[in-house]
């Protein structure tokens, strides 16, 4: 099972005991959690790199976003709209423009580590912003402009129609509230997964614990494979 996947490395066994309530699943059946996330999240809690706040890794490849408490817990896992255009740049000024403004080429979900919180907008009122001086946020998709089809893409089992939005991240109503809201009232950090970036340069402490780790790993087992 996903959720099962990404518990593996985070929190252990008496920690998982003792979560309150089951982590949400809203990831399609079937639908694996990659190597990469997973690895992240257990970098992150070993690091103390979210300083115990909590954190969210979104991964817009495979359109997926997993929420975890202060304490490395898993609270949920979804699916996600991101930005219809591929890439991990954020333009300069874009924070500036009305959505209509934005050119296609720049409707990037931006790829990175950011501290982020709610706080106000000019024009959706309170939002939880994942990157304030890009204009990210993460919000419940609404049925907005009809050919967008923002529902039936976040309900779709394949992760390919899923990116659609200006670069904000969209989730269900439902996995809003349940989960973002009650998770980062205090705000928190977001690890959003690279699309044409190496993940050594969108997240170069965690790609050299890695590669350390990797090379420990095959150290141990050179003799005994001999």
């Amino acid at each position: 099972m996903a959720l099962a996947l990404a518990s593996i490395g985070v929190a252990n066994a008496e920690d998982a005991a003792a979560q309150p309530t089951a982590a949400v699943d809203e990831l399609p059946p079937g639908q694996e959690v990659s190597n990469t996330v997973i690895e992240l999240a257990g970098w992150v809690v070993a690091t103390k790199d979210s300083q115990g706040y909590p954190f969210a890794i979104m991964d817009k490849a495979a359109a997926q976003v997993l929420v975890f408490d202060g304490e490395g817990r898993l609270r949920g896992a979804a699916s996600g709209l991101f930005g219809s255009a591929t890439g991990d740049h954020t333009a300069p000024g874009i924070a500036g423009l009305a959505l209509r403004e934005i050119p296609g080429r720049d409707r990037t979900t931006p790829a990175g580590r950011f501290v982020g919180g709610y706080g106000p907008s000019i024009d959706a009122g309170r939002v939880l912003w994942v990157d304030y001086e890009s204009a990210v946020s993460i919000h419940p998709t609404a049925m907005g402009v009809p050919a967008e089809r923002r529902v039936e893409r976040l309900a779709s089992p394949s992760p390919d129609d899923n990116r659609v939005t200006h670069g904000c991240i969209n989730v269900s109503p439902g996995f809003y509230e349940q989960v973002i809201q009650a998770t980062f009232q205090r705000g928190g950090v977001f690890y959003v997964l690279p699309d044409k970036a190496s993940i050594a340069e969108t997240f170069p402490e965690f790609a050299k614990s890695r590669a350390a780790t990797q090379g420990d790993e095959g150290t141990r087992a050179g003799p005994a494979g001999k």
